[in-house]
């Protein structure tokens, strides 16, 4: 009998339920997949809260990775005790579920199913960033609003390996953006615009903002005339416009991954974030593992910003 994490209702952490349940067969262009880790991503939260629309009863989550132990009819390319993860198909907070094959990810035999099921969205979201809103070059200065958070430490520490000029900002002093970025600055410090138009006096050539309407205007201060603005995350609400943009040639991107990291895009995307954790860019990334019956402690911790690493659930 498989458990599935099941929320009734919208709200705080409590409203997440673990049930139990048969599962069918699996149908046509379809897999049975034990999962041994699960990922979990801030928008499992907005989701929790009613932020982001989903029909109720729903099994939040995204992400995850395990081991395929029965094939539909139709399948092809996939078999028995082949590891495969996935980070666009909702559903994924279950120790076992029927899945189509359509977003599962072989993985290679050094990529383990907890590795793939902690960096797999956020890395895409990274590479979506670095490739799909802003092709980064190595002369670049980069912006990163947030680089405290999962997708921020990650998306610093790969601009950084390419060449870049990383400027992490967060809203406390963290030793994980000060080892992540070229320069680390303290989102509260009063003088943060001027000090970071001192290490880039024409302004930067990209900010990546992971937080939204709060930092937005600190975006705008830095970046260059004909700069680009990614806007990849809004954890603190959307921004408000700011018009003077146009006038100054700056671009402001904005998406989710799945518009950018598809297709074939999904293959490069994902060889090069197995490449980068090869080279060993983001070893000094903790892990935060929680066990599958401790999913209310873990959204309770992704609430109130208690994180010490990157949370991964664990089946």
């Amino acid at each position: 009998m498989s458990k599935f994490i099941q929320m009734q209702s919208t709200g705080g952490p409590s409203v997440l339920q673990i049930i139990e349940k048969d599962l069918r067969a699996p149908r046509a262009g379809e897999v049975r997949l034990i999962q041994d880790a699960i990922g979990l991503n801030f928008v499992d939260t907005m989701i929790r809260k009613g932020q982001y629309p989903m029909a109720l009863p729903a099994v939040p989550g995204f992400e995850a990775a395990g081991t395929i132990t029965e094939v539909g009819s139709g399948v092809e390319g996939l078999s028995v005790g082949d590891r495969v993860a996935y980070f666009f198909s909702e559903g994924a907070y279950a120790t076992e579920r029927i899945i189509p094959t359509a977003p599962l990810i072989r993985l290679p035999a050094d990529i383990s199913n907890e590795t793939a099921a902690t960096f797999l969205a956020k890395g895409g979201t990274a590479w979506m960033g670095m490739r799909g809103l802003h092709d980064l070059k190595s002369a670049d200065t980069v912006l990163v609003l947030g680089a405290s958070g999962s997708v921020g430490a990650i998306l610093s520490r790969w601009a950084r390996s390419l060449g870049a000029t990383v400027i992490g900002v967060a809203g406390s002093p963290d030793n994980k953006v000060a080892a992540g970025a070229t320069h680390a600055v303290h989102a509260g410090e009063p003088d943060i615009a001027a000090k970071i138009r001192a290490i880039a006096p024409d302004g930067v050539d990209v900010v990546y903002d992971l937080v939204g309407r709060a930092t937005f205007a600190l975006g705008v201060s830095s970046v260059r005339d004909g700069g680009v603005i990614a806007a990849i995350g809004a954890a603190s609400g959307q921004p408000a416009p700011a018009p003077d943009l146009v006038r100054r040639g700056v671009d402001v991107r904005s998406g989710g991954s799945p518009q950018y990291v598809r297709g074939p895009a999904v293959e490069i995307a994902t060889s090069q974030l197995w490449d980068a954790l090869r080279t060993g860019i983001f070893s000094d990334l903790e892990t935060t593992r929680y066990p599958f019956d401790e999913i209310a402690r873990a959204h309770d911790d992704m609430d109130n910003r208690r994180l010490s690493g990157l949370p991964v659930l664990i089946a």
